[in-house]
């Protein structure tokens, strides 16, 4: 499976363990709870539902539109986690190895924080630092030895690249300060396991965005 699959396989099992979607409800979701500036296409979530569904993480019910009129009613495909899905979904929110760090799935895991384990926070967080700490160290030796020979503009992006880096180094400073005093951000509450509502989590500019694409209809 592909990194990028992965995520999105993440992001649609914790959206559906917080509740059955139907699958206009679950794109929305997917697309406010994750959206900054990681795309994925409408057109992958489809596969990947069919990829959830042969595993047997997931089930599908065709009902009837609430509301609906009798003539010409409208039916929705719903989709719920399996017993099976549920262990899934704490398998990938238990692993807290270096994929969980990446540009690609820390924003991802983020967004499920509420429901992750105080320890592997904590692991992922101490991870995504000290990657972009690395990061950082190669950016400012790049820098340093190639800024004669730039030209102004191409400088100003290497600084701006530069200054990203390092403002989310910041911001990860201050998140895990937050877990070792045992709060939640912006609160000043325990920070336990508790389910979270996701579709209000705020994930960083490391998150994914679901960006609409060819396959609108297929509820």
């Amino acid at each position: 499976m592909s990194k990028r699959s992965g995520v999105l396989e993440l992001a649609v099992l914790g959206l559906l363990h917080e509740s059955p979607l139907h699958g206009y409800e679950l794109r929305k979701r997917l697309n406010a709870v994750l959206g900054s500036f990681r795309a994925f296409s409408y057109g992958s979530l489809y596969p990947c539902l069919k990829d959830l569904l042969a595993r047997g993480w997931i089930t599908e019910d065709t009902g009837v539109e609430p509301g609906a009129p009798a003539r010409g009613r409208r039916s929705r495909i719903v989709y719920q986690l399996t017993a099976e899905g549920k262990e899934r979904f704490q398998e990938l929110l238990a692993d807290a190895g270096p994929a969980a760090w990446d540009d690609e799935n820390f924003g991802v895991h983020l967004a499920f924080f509420g429901q992750t384990d105080a320890d592997v926070r904590m692991r992922i967080l101490l991870g995504r630092r000290s990657r972009l700490e690395e990061r950082l160290d190669t950016l400012r030796a790049s820098l340093a030895r190639t800024r004669q020979r730039m030209d102004a503009y191409t400088l100003e992006l290497q600084r701006h690249g530069l200054e990203s880096v390092e403002r989310e180094v910041r911001w990860l400073n201050e998140l895990i300060t937050t877990e070792r005093r045992g709060e939640e951000p912006g609160g000043t509450g325990t920070s336990g396991t508790a389910s979270t509502d996701t579709s209000t989590t705020l994930s960083s500019g490391s998150a994914v965005r679901v960006l609409p694409g060819a396959d609108q209809d297929k509820e």
